[in-house]
């Protein structure tokens, strides 16, 4: 009779704490305090009484269910959203709540199969419960939808509002911040899905909880990158396009994921976390289905330029994508560091890798525009190559990412077979690569040289083209990459050239001014002075006339070429003046065979390499 007496005493005991406890942890505090008094009181105990024999026991449960039911079939089937007032959200949960404590209690028993029966009618009601649940989870959600707009208004690049009647779109101002939050969602809301998840999480659907959360913040999401001015485009897609529009899209997504990574993922990091507060797992699983798709899209565009065409025009908009992407490497980390993310992060490492294989390939395909350019048509006037004025402009632009550059060279080294770049100090990567690519150029000038019929004109152009390279190595980056033994080993195959020409060119004509022994006869001397003034003419106004059309691009060096000529010619020329006026079978009239004084040597000199024609012979008139 005592053991009686004590049973039904514990058994009041549970169900005040029952009716007292919202929650289970309420529930156990409750029970906690009542040990304390009594240890008859304690939760194994109690929990114990259950007899599985006692009838009554299952009357109580199908008591609880029926009662549970009754109350949450009300809600379930109103027409108004529940969390429209907070009396019936909060005694709508306190339901749910002893809904799953009632299931938890009896789930050890389910193998009798009067309990067995009786869970499933609680699992039914259970399920229900959940479904109505979701639906007020994303109503809570989307009755924000005008905050989230106003948000996501707030994120653009576009200086100018568009002009469109029929489909007006909010344009924001310009960010020049990145360190900023964006609070999507109202506190009080916050906190009522996080209600709400938490007993969704607590019933085991809280994967269905995590995809009716992305599903409403997907769209959210893949509306902001719109309004950012980035297509959806698929690899494909992006194959296909123009040049010029692709370098447009490229801006864009620059833009684009700087928000995105900076701003956009982190704000929904933190509300995943705040809604899905100590529920971990959902948090991870909700924060990885809202970003993924918007992530996907960002990495595939990036994809899609790193597998594109490797033309050397391109080096400058890829590189911009691989420095963006590896600026923005320590958000990825970050961000998407929860194991269901960890794919995108991989993903996001491989397709930057991918990128710097590109920019190497680009270098590549440089290599080969130079090793194909042809050697048929000569430059007129022995001017400047337009593959020298390329590959020199283009190696300056591209050193403006150096550091880049050496990092993406720097992974897998360079390719070039036996080379060793015998003349540079710098042992980097891209001073190899760059070492290599000038040796390839000098190589294709020299054999583009040997078309020149005039030997003398073939070593114009290769003072004009050496000339311009070792102007634009010095004046910048280069010098630092190919170093100072470099420049001065091409500045003295510049000045070799420039032997080479004057050699070939004015040799002859300084020969003819050479003057004979002075043993010859009186009459004989007098005859061979008039026949080398003869010859000199001729061939200085041969030369004259060739050179007039020639062009020494540099105009430095083009004043500094006409001292030299004149330095050399115009002393020679003189001398054999004064000799030829002194020879005395010649008389008086000796000046009348002299057809240009020295003045006018001087004179048809400085008119040479102007590649207009204008040192023609001209002499006194």
């Amino acid at each position: 009779m005592a053991e009686n007496g004590e049973d039904k005493l514990i058994a009041v005991a549970r169900h005040i704490a029952k009716t007292l406890g919202r929650t289970e942890t309420m529930t156990d505090d409750i029970l906690q305090i009542f040990s304390t008094f009594d240890g008859r009181f304690s939760r194994e105990k109690m929990s114990e009484k259950i007899d599985v024999n006692d009838p009554r026991s299952y009357a109580a449960l199908e008591h609880t269910i029926k009662s549970l039911d009754r109350q949450i079939s009300r809600y379930i089937s109103a027409d108004q959203p529940i969390w429209s007032d907070s009396a019936d959200s909060s005694a709508f949960l306190d339901a749910i709540d002893e809904l799953i404590g009632t299931i938890r209690d009896w789930e050890p028993m389910s193998g009798e199969k009067l309990v067995a029966s009786l869970l499933d009618r609680a699992d039914d009601l259970l399920q229900q419960t959940m479904f109505r649940l979701e639906e007020e989870f994303r109503l809570l959600i989307e009755r924000s939808a005008d905050l989230i707009s106003e948000a996501s208004g707030n994120l653009s690049f576009d200086d100018e509002e568009e002009d469109n009647e029929d489909e007006p779109i909010p344009v924001a101002h310009p960010i020049t911040d990145y360190d900023i939050i964006i609070d999507a969602l109202p506190s009080g809301t916050i906190a009522d899905l996080h209600e709400i998840s938490k007993r969704m999480v607590a019933a085991g659907f809280g994967k269905e909880c995590a995809h009716v959360y992305s599903s409403c913040r997907r769209e959210f999401l893949e509306e902001s990158i719109s309004r950012l001015g980035l297509m959806k485009l698929s690899i494909e897609e992006v194959q296909k396009m123009s040049w010029s529009k692709l370098e447009d899209e490229i801006e864009k997504w620059v833009k684009a994921i700087n928000v995105a990574l900076r701003i956009l993922f982190p704000s929904e990091r933190r509300l995943c976390d705040r809604i899905f507060n100590n529920l971990t797992s959902a948090a991870d699983l909700s924060f990885m289905e809202v970003c993924r798709g918007t992530a996907i899209q960002l990495l595939n565009f990036a994809d899609a330029v790193s597998i594109g065409s490797r033309s050397p025009e391109r080096l400058f908009k890829i590189l911009d994508v691989f420095e963006c992407l590896r600026d923005l490497m320590p958000e990825f980390e970050e961000v998407f560091s929860d194991q269901y993310c960890a794919v995108l992060r991989i993903e996001a490492g491989t397709i930057w890798k991918r990128l710097g294989e590109a920019i190497r390939g680009i270098f590549m395909e440089l290599e080969n525009l130079i090793r194909r350019d042809p050697a048929k048509t000569p430059v007129p006037g022995g001017g400047l190559h337009p593959i020298t004025r390329y590959v020199m402009n283009y190696l300056r632009a591209a050193c403006g990412s150096r550091i880049s550059l050496e990092q993406v060279f720097q992974e897998n080294g360079v390719a070039i077979g036996d080379y060793r770049n015998s003349d540079n100090t710098n042992s980097s990567s891209l001073a190899v690569q760059l070492s290599w690519i000038m040796e390839l150029l000098e190589s294709n000038l020299e054999t583009k040289s040997k078309i020149y019929k005039d030997s003398a004109l073939s070593y114009v152009f290769l003072i004009n083209n050496g000339r311009y390279i070792v102007s634009k190595v010095k004046d910048g980056e280069l010098a630092s990459l190919l170093g100072e033994d470099w420049i001065r080993k091409r500045t003295a195959k510049v000045r070799q050239n420039h032997q080479n020409y004057q050699r070939s060119s004015w040799g002859r004509v300084l020969a003819t001014l050479k003057l004979d022994n002075n043993s010859l006869a009186p009459n004989v001397a007098a005859k061979s002075m008039k026949e080398k003034l003869k010859v000199f003419n001729m061939h200085f106004e041969d030369v004259c006339r060739t050179q007039s059309t020639w062009v020494v691009t540099d105009e430095q060096f083009r004043a500094e070429l006409r001292v030299t000529v004149t330095g050399n010619l115009a002393p020679a020329y003189r001398n054999f003046l004064v000799r030829f006026q002194t020879v005395p079978e010649l008389g008086k009239h000796g000046d009348k065979y002299i057809k240009y004084r020295v003045e006018d040597i001087q004179d048809m000199i400085n008119k040479l390499f102007q590649g207009n024609g204008g040192g023609s012979a001209g002499g006194r008139k």
